[in-house]
């Protein structure tokens, strides 16, 4: 019988072998450690970044990063991942990474969103 090597498995934790949950970025569709992404809901018909993941409703997950954000826009996948219908306002998720965009380029460490 031939023996297969074992796949990796995707989504462990290398230190302490605990499962981490994975998530898929609404713009780019790479999946990934929900810790490398940034959690998004809509209140209203706004879109509001939720770092800290508590605030209620259906979320989406998107690369804190301007790219995903216009590659999300341009595919008009947020009114699909949220589930609702008609066009959402984004400028002050926009806003927000543009400007956490400046602090990483002045070399200021950003912890939240």
């Amino acid at each position: 019988m031939r023996q297969v090597p074992p796949t990796p498995r995707r989504g462990r934790l290398m230190g302490r072998g605990r499962v981490a949950p994975r998530r898929m970025c609404v713009g780019c569709r790479v999946r990934t450690v929900k810790s490398d992404l940034l959690r998004l809901v809509v209140v209203g018909d706004v879109i509001v970044p939720d770092p800290r993941g508590r605030l209620p409703g259906r979320g989406a997950h998107l690369h804190p990063d301007l790219a995903c954000l216009e590659l999300a826009e341009r595919r008009r996948a947020f009114p699909r991942a949220f589930r609702l219908p008609g066009p959402l306002d984004g400028t002050a998720l926009r806003a927000r990474l543009a400007e956490r965009a400046v602090q990483q380029q002045d070399g200021r460490m950003v912890s939240d969103v």
